[in-house]
């Protein structure tokens, strides 16, 4: 059952496991430097449906089909599943999982909703609420510029702290034993609003939090940057990245060759236009999914941190002047 460890942070004594996971991205992650990890890349922005946004929902709809398939589960063993994307109403999630007759709670968390879901989907499974958990989400560069920003044919200039919503989404299966990967401990954020309002500067707006959530996790714990192979954010990218290090640094907490981020880690910023980096729920739901447990099941890591962070911030909110609040979930994962 699952037991507090500290004010924040909730362990996991069943050791809830990482049973099956699948990433699934379009044509310019592809290009990038985890091409070739990624399980499927799809060259048609589309994906050979009619809009954007029906092609946001396949995204996820490939990405479960497949992470149960490499798992050899069928959907009807899923007691639970945990989705979510940047749309309203969560569209992405309803019409891409809307056939698989898993009982649906679907999530926002903005860009940390990959590990809002997989926090969610271990304490089911740790409780004994859930024999079988999934976790899912999604963002689509398209379906994000039209609802946030501007339609693409606008045309409009992206200034240099700007990021790049991939178009990607992850998907984790989540049960007890039979993996090498298990979710040891998760850290619900916080709120952090520091008043930035430049909806062009996400990492800026979000980087508190994550410097919040992390400080908080390494008082319950008693641990440090060094102990851990590996440090992960979401999807700060340049500006939110530099920041983030900088407060770390403040509090006392000095990260080194250990941090990274997904958002620096899914493009090459020199040969592809994405500025500041990437962005969105499936940068870091991508990156987990491939990169990430692919390097924890090959024993390269053994014990790390998977920050996923957000922007809690609509259309609406951004234009009656509201400031961006940010929030930022941990989830720390060991190998058995």
């Amino acid at each position: 059952m699952p037991e507090r460890r500290g004010k924040y942070t909730i362990s996991l004594s069943g050791r809830p496991t990482v049973l099956g996971y699948a990433s699934v991205v379009g044509k310019k992650e592809g290009e990038g430097p985890l091409g070739d990890l990624f399980d499927q890349v799809f060259t048609d922005t589309r994906l050979g449906e009619k809009t954007w946004e029906k092609a946001e929902s396949r995204l996820q709809k490939e990405a479960l089909s497949r992470a149960l398939n490499k798992a050899g589960f069928s959907p009807s063993q899923v007691d639970v599943l945990f989705t979510g994307d940047l749309l309203n109403q969560n569209i992405a999630s309803t019409f891409g999982v809307r056939d698989s007759q898993i009982p649906l709670l679907n999530q926002f968390g903005a860009c940390s909703t990959m590990a809002q879901t997989l926090a969610m989907a271990s304490v089911f499974v740790d409780s004994g609420a859930a024999d079988i958990a999934a976790a899912v989400t999604s963002s689509h560069f398209c379906t994000a510029e039209r609802q946030f920003r501007f339609p693409l044919e606008y045309g409009g200039q992206r200034p240099a702290t700007a990021q790049w919503t991939a178009t990607a989404s992850g998907a984790v299966l989540v049960g007890l034993g039979g993996g090498k990967v298990h979710i040891a401990d998760v850290c619900i954020g916080c709120i952090v609003d520091l008043g930035i309002t430049d909806t062009n500067n996400m990492g800026a707006a979000m980087a508190p939090a994550a410097a919040d959530t992390l400080a908080k996790f390494f008082a319950d714990t008693d641990t440090h940057p060094e102990d851990y192979d590996f440090i992960a954010t979401g999807d700060l990218g340049a500006e939110g990245s530099a920041l983030f290090k900088t407060l770390m640094a403040r509090d006392g907490e000095r990260l080194g060759e250990e941090y990274l981020d997904c958002g620096l880690l899914i493009y090459d910023r020199e040969r592809q236009d994405v500025h500041a980096g990437g962005s969105g729920c499936g940068c870091s739901a991508s990156v987990l999914c491939s990169l990430i447990l692919g390097n924890m099941e090959s024993g390269k890591w053994r014990d790390g941190l998977f920050i996923a962070t957000g922007a809690m911030m609509s259309p609406t909110s951004s234009q009656q002047g509201e400031s961006i609040p940010g929030i930022a979930h941990l989830i720390h994962l060991k190998c058995e």
